[in-house]
C-alpha cells in the first residue's frame, strides 16, 4: 500500500521505525521485537538507510521482511549520500523488485569527515531532486519528506527551511514525517505555517520514547531540540536508575501522543531505536 492510500484509507495512521543492525545476534533481537510491535498493525513499518548509504542492500533485505514475514507495509529511507543519479536509479530497480511501494526521500548528512554536504559528481544536491528522480523512475512509490518542527540546523531561518519543505512537496511528496520533538507546541506552530505556505500533504509527527537519558541527551544536542526543563529534572532525578528514566520518559510519551491525537494528527510516527517495550505501552494507552 501505497502513502497516499494509507493516509486516505484512515484518519490516523501509526507507523514504526527500525534501523538494520550491525550484527546476527542484533538480528535476532530486532525480529522479536518487530514480532511485539506488529501485533498492533501498524500502518507501515520503515528502515532506515545509514549513515552514507552504509546499509542500502541491507535496508532493501529488511523491508521485504516487513512485507512478506511480518506482513505489514514498508518504507526504505534513500538519501542521495555518495551516489550518482545512475546508482540512485539501480536502487531504485532494486527496491522495486522486492516489492517496496513507499519511500522516503532524504538528502542525507555528510559523510564522516565532512562539514557540509557536497553531492559526488553526477550525483544530487537536495531532497526535492530526489523526489524529482523517484517521481520520473518507472515505478510508482509514494514518497515521503522529512519535516522540522524546530527546523533544521543548516536553513537560516524559519522561512526559509519551509520553503526548502514546500518544493520537495511539490516534487511529488506525499506525506511529511517530522524530525523528533519534545514540546507539542512547535509542531501545532510549525503545522499552521505549513498551511500557510500551501502544504496540503498530510504532516505526521515523530515521537522517539525517552528510554535512555544520557541517549537522548546526545540526540537532541545534535539535531537541536528544544527539551523540557521540568522533564530533564525528572529525568535527572533518577539518573541511576534505568528502570524509572523508562517509566518517566514513556509516560511523556503517553501524555504527548494523547494531545497530538485530540489535536487531529493524521497519525504518529514512532522512532523505536530497535526496541518494543517503550511503543508497546504507549500503542497499549492510545
Amino acid at each position: 500500500m501505497r502513502l497516499p492510500e494509507v493516509f486516505s484509507s484512515t484518519n490516523f495512521a501509526v507507523s514504526i521505525e527500525i534501523f538494520p543492525p550491525k550484527t546476527e545476534e542484533g538480528d535476532g533481537a530486532l525480529r522479536r521485537h518487530m514480532e511485539a510491535l506488529a501485533e498492533y498493525k501498524p500502518a507501515f513499518m520503515s528502515c532506515t538507510y545509514g549513515a552514507g548509504g552504509s546499509t542500502r542492500d541491507r535496508t532493501i533485505s529488511w523491508c521485504r521482511e516487513i512485507q512478506e514475514d511480518f506482513k505489514r507495509p514498508s518504507m526504505a529511507h534513500f538519501t542521495c549520500v555518495g551516489s550518482t543519479r545512475e546508482e540512485l536509479n539501480t536502487w531504485l530497480d532494486q527496491a522495486s523488485a522486492a516489492g517496496i511501494q513507499n519511500i522516503m526521500a532524504l538528502r542525507g548528512d555528510p559523510p564522516q569527515g565532512q562539514e557540509t554536504f557536497k553531492p559526488v559528481d553526477g550525483g544530487l544536491a537536495y531532497a526535492n531532486e530526489l523526489v524529482e528522480l523517484i517521481q520520473s523512475h518507472p515505478a510508482e512509490f509514494g514518497i515521503g519528506v522529512a519535516g522540522y518542527p524546530e527546523k533544521h540546523l543548516e536553513a537560516p531561518n524559519m522561512d526559509i527551511d519551509l520553503q526548502n519543505l514546500k518544493r520537495k512537496v511539490d516534487a511529488g511528496g506525499d506525506a511529511i514525517f517530522t524530525q523528533l520533538f519534545f514540546v507539542n507546541d512547535n509542531f501545532f506552530r510549525f503545522r499552521d505555517q505549513c498551511e500557510k505556505v500551501g502544504i496540503t500533504v498530510p504532516i505526521v509527527p515523530g515521537i522517539m520514547p525517552i528510554t535512555d537519558f544520557a541517549r537522548i541527551k546526545r540526540i537532541t544536542s545534535m539535531c537541536g531540540t528544544d527539551f523540557p526543563s521540568d522533564l530533564a529534572a525528572k529525568l535527572e532525578s533518577v539518573r541511576d536508575d534505568t528502570e524509572a528514566q523508562f517509566e518517566v520518559g514513556v509516560e511523556f510519551a503517553i501524555e504527548q501522543c494523547r494531545q497530538l491525537r485530540a489535536n487531529g494528527v493524521s497519525g504518529i510516527h514512532f522512532y523505536a531505536l530497535n526496541k518494543s517495550q517503550a511503543c508497546q505501552k504507549i500503542l497499549e494507552s492510545l
